[in-house]
């Protein structure tokens, strides 16, 4: 069981991309940009993730084995909601999720084979049906913190359905969204919540 929360400002933020994306995604650079500007004592870290969900848990686990629990936290979107779930629930920290993923060994498995990257087209790669059974492996039941958790859900989602998402987040801090859509375009309007949540205000 991942340890009870002292709520503390951040100081270590890790961002997770999602399936195909990359460091280069808008809320990537967006929030990366923020912290830069404004919250240059943070240790930022948004890795580009290996297709590998095995290998990638392997390398965030490793990285962040000595960062403070109480003081850190993720944010990850869609595939990347989905790991920084297992990772929330790995160190008991603070995490953000933007339209989770809730099975993507269900949903991915309809992308085995060669991928390429939404943000460079010309980088590709191999979804392996044993990655199918890597995303099973990451699956947890029900949520040992919900607080710990503030979820941003779409009903406009078109990749992921909001009504799965809604029920395995159901607990936690939430805000559920009309329209929108799975890439939260208007990402600006909610950072304030976003950091206000992770004591960075």
């Amino acid at each position: 069981m991942a340890p009870t929360l002292t709520k503390s400002r951040t100081t270590h933020l890790l961002y997770l991309h999602g399936f195909r994306s990359s460091p280069l995604s808008t809320k990537a650079r967006k929030l990366a940009g923020h912290m830069a500007f404004h919250h240059l004592d943070v240790h930022w870290w948004c890795p580009q993730l290996p297709p590998s969900p095995r290998e990638a848990m392997a390398l965030l686990l490793n990285v962040i084995s000595d960062w403070p629990r109480d003081s850190m936290a993720v944010v990850g979107s869609s595939l990347g909601g989905f790991y920084a779930t297992y990772v929330a629930e790995q160190t008991g920290c603070r995490a953000v999720l933007i339209n989770p993923a809730v099975d993507p060994a269900r949903d991915l498995a309809h992308y085995i084979g060669e991928q390429s990257s939404w943000h460079n087209p010309a980088d590709r790669f191999f979804f392996l049906p044993a990655y199918v059974e890597e995303l099973r492996a990451l699956s947890l039941g029900p949520l040992t913190h919900p607080d710990h958790y503030l979820a941003f859900i779409a009903k406009g989602d078109e990749v992921l359905d909001w009504r799965e998402m809604h029920a395995r987040y159901a607990t936690s801090p939430m805000l559920l969204l009309e329209g929108g859509d799975h890439a939260l375009s208007d990402f600006d309007a909610h950072l304030p919540r976003l950091l206000a949540f992770l004591d960075l205000a």
